[in-house]
């Protein structure tokens, strides 16, 4: 008996839906308006980017300096420009310092100050000035509006704002852009498919209406997380770009079987329930698919991650949860009606698409093996690039150069030497006070085995500031009035605590300052306690947190999505090789994503500023969000193949029937995903940008190589084995249909 025949738990639920649908909607518009006043709020609630490796040795060391030294909390750059001026000399400095009066007033700025780091040749006409606060960082970005009010510009000189709290301030800015402009861009191309798939307007709006729900009941929800939790700036926009996507996406599949199920059934009850075993159990299964991937992302302990995996998991279960019910609902609410408002005339849509599909599946079994090798190595070439990624993390390179304080942080590089401006910090903890005799010479030690290590350019401590002398010398100076509280002052030691700045020889961000920070860590301290910090070492926790998890990220999401699909497909190989095909479209997908953000191609026709290599966040998020997504694909297609087979056990007839069924529906799913992601491209922060294009292209490649030739291919090569299953696996869905 076809699966299909049988009244099983979603048939009941899409007749429940149809029996309470008044109800349901009721309930959907008033959930509706309620989250949408929240909503609105939450992109101002979410102020920090998740990046700090909270716990790591870079953060442990920094919370006791800021703790022990009173470094400050926050840090605000002041990068002043003026053409033909040499802004180095003291007239100059001084109008700067005069002009900024108003904001040394404020309580809870500590010191102003110029950047004492040397400078680059031929940039005299930059001056930089840091602004020390005592505040942390969520209370500096409410305060910044204040701030930069306070800051004045001289004659004939312009200000650029950067550090911290202005990257953060700008990213909050660009995430509430970027979220009208995607959706500007995406819905209403989105529309347009949707009116050429269905050709009336009420079965085109209707996935729009999911998509836009999802994405506002999830936005509501995240408002009351964020009251108690810090989340990443980030969440909107995945939150935005997931959401539209998924919804209209299940949507669309959910209609177009209504439509079906609509000439086949006496009543619209019927039809209803029957979407609902039908297309809605493959969207539950699917849903499941791509919570699996966002969950993956947990295992990352960066606040970073676990936001983005929370922002996926709710707005995923939301699409799936509004589709199964107030979808429902409404398509039994609007019965017949569905072909309202007809918008193409039904001769432009009778084209028979279902014999080209059909027509591609025959023609693709025919020489399977050869397509199988060509399209295969065609995909592994595109992965080559992986081999060559170079991970990074970016700080205001998240922007582009239109904003602020991307230009400040870009002309900071420029005219300072950027090592000095982002040393290696050493936190140096002494069991008797550093200014102790045995102290000063653990010190001095010490001082000298990191001078020793290669890759140090310069060392600078307490120490350095009295000068070169042995240890009783030093000691002595120490002694001397005044001595202990300019070293104080200068934030230099305090106490058992001493600060050790390290100036390698290359750049922070180049890899041989990352082995820089691995060998000092390895250094033997010599009886004291020290712990390594600074950007540089900052940037390798990071990394390290990320990469030290992605074994058990892939085992996890590729491993339970297999027992997921083995349940649902009641098959050994067709769930294997939907991951396997999964990860070829994903592997060439981000090989693409390489060769535009780390090597530039097509970097201007897609407005993208290439910074020479990848986030290091990119990979694990474009693997948990496309393996999820383009398991979609594959739920649906298979899911119709196994309607085939059940029907007439014939594996060929089974695998064209269900390629020329759902062949023009994946595609239109498909095109509309990758609008609604790739609109994405032509917002402004970077990461969204990457997701959108490594997602676009995963898609795109599933949708086309993957399913329309790898798929059927395999499907011939394989046979009957397709269907192989274990005994217990046979007897748990026979016993299952029994029950029924």
């Amino acid at each position: 008996m076809k699966e299909t025949e049988v009244h099983g738990p979603f048939w009941h639920w899409g007749y429940a839906m149809h029996r309470f649908r008044w109800f349901v909607l009721a309930i959907g518009i008033i959930l509706l308006i309620s989250f949408a006043l929240f909503a609105q709020r939450t992109p101002g609630m979410l102020k920090d980017n998740g990046f700090t490796p909270k716990g790591s040795e870079a953060d442990l060391g920094y919370d006791g300096l800021r703790d022990d030294l009173g470094l400050p909390l926050t840090v605000i750059q002041l990068v002043y420009t003026g053409k033909g001026l040499d802004l180095t000399e003291e007239r100059h400095m001084k109008a700067i310092l005069d002009a900024l009066s108003d904001l040394g007033k404020l309580p809870y700025v500590e010191n102003i100050s110029f950047v004492s780091s040397p400078r680059s040749v031929g940039h005299r006409d930059v001056q930089a000035v840091s602004v020390a606060l005592s505040l942390d960082t969520d209370p500096a970005l409410e305060k910044y509006p204040e701030l930069k009010s306070r800051v004045r510009v001289p004659a004939g000189m312009n200000v650029y704002v950067t550090g911290g709290p202005a990257i953060m301030y700008d990213m909050q800015t660009a995430s509430k852009r970027d979220i009208a402009k995607s959706e500007a861009i995406g819905l209403p191309i989105a529309l347009v498919v949707l009116l050429l798939v269905f050709g009336t307007l009420v079965a085109a709006v209707l996935p729009m209406i999911v998509g836009l729900m999802s994405v506002t009941l999830t936005l509501g929800i995240t408002y009351f997380i964020a009251q108690h939790h810090s989340l990443s700036n980030f969440l909107p926009n995945m939150v935005t770009m997931l959401g539209l996507a998924v919804g209209i996406d299940y949507a669309l599949f959910l209609v177009s079987r209504f439509r079906e199920e609509l000439k086949r059934r006496p009543s619209v009850a019927e039809a209803v329930a029957m979407t609902s075993q039908t297309a809605g159990k493959s969207i539950f299964f699917s849903g499941i698919a791509v919570l699996i991937g966002l969950l993956g992302m947990l295992f990352v302990d960066l606040t970073f991650f676990r936001s983005l995996s929370l922002g996926g998991v709710i707005v995923v279960s939301s699409s799936v949860i509004v589709a199964n019910t107030m979808l429902l609902a409404l398509l039994g609410i609007l019965g017949h009606r569905i072909d309202a408002l007809q918008v193409v005339p039904r001769r432009f849509r009778k084209q028979n698409n279902g014999r080209f599909w059909e027509w591609v599946a025959y023609g693709v079994m025919r020489r399977p093996l050869i397509l199988v090798i060509v399209v295969g190595g065609l995909l592994l070439y595109v992965m080559l690039p992986i081999n060559h990624m170079k991970l990074n993390v970016p700080n205001a390179e998240v922007l582009p150069p239109s904003y602020e304080s991307r230009y400040g942080s870009d002309l900071l590089k420029l005219a300072y030497d950027s090592r000095t401006m982002g040393p290696i910090q050493i936190r140096v903890h002494a069991d008797a006070p550093i200014w102790e005799e045995a102290s000063v010479s653990k010190m001095r030690a010490y001082a000298e085995r990191v001078k020793g290590v290669a890759g140090v350019k310069e060392v600078q401590s307490y120490l350095t500031q009295l000068g070169s002398h042995s240890d009783a010398e030093l000691f002595a100076l120490l002694q001397q009035p005044g001595a202990r509280e300019r070293i104080e002052a200068a934030k230099l030691a305090k106490d058992h605590t001493a600060l050790m700045i390290v100036v390698p020889e290359q750049d922070p961000d180049d890899p041989a300052t990352s082995g820089l920070v691995r060998q000092l860590r390895s250094l033997d301290p010599g009886g004291l306690e020290t712990a390594v910090t600074g950007g540089p070492a900052y940037r390798i926790d990071i990394i390290d947190r990320i990469q030290g998890e992605i074994p058990q990220v892939l085992s996890f999401v590729m491993g339970i999505t297999y027992l997921v699909l083995l349940r649902a497909f009641r098959s050994v190989l067709l769930p294997l090789k939907a991951v396997l095909m999964n990860m070829l479209s994903l592997g060439a997908s981000l090989g693409l994503v390489v060769l535009v953000f780390q090597y530039g191609h097509f970097a201007d026709m897609l407005h993208i500023t290439t910074i020479g290599y990848v986030s290091a966040t990119l990979p694990v998020i474009i693997f948990c969000v496309v393996f999820g997504i383009s398991m979609d694909y594959e739920v649906f297609l298979i899911s119709r193949m196994m309607e085939e087979y059940e029907a007439t056990g014939d594996n060929d007839h089974s695998t064209a029937e269900g390629l020329k069924k759902t062949g023009s529906l994946i595609t239109s799913a498909a095109f509309i995903l990758v609008v609604v992601v790739g609109s994405f491209l032509f917002t402004d922060i970077e990461i969204m940008k990457a997701l959108g294009l490594g997602l676009g292209l995963a898609v795109l490649i599933d949708a086309t190589i993957i399913r329309v030739m790898l798929v059927p291919a395999l499907m011939k090569l394989l046979g009957r084995a397709n269907w192989w299953a274990p005994k217990w696996l046979k007897a748990g869905a026979a016993a299952s249909k029994s029950s029924r």
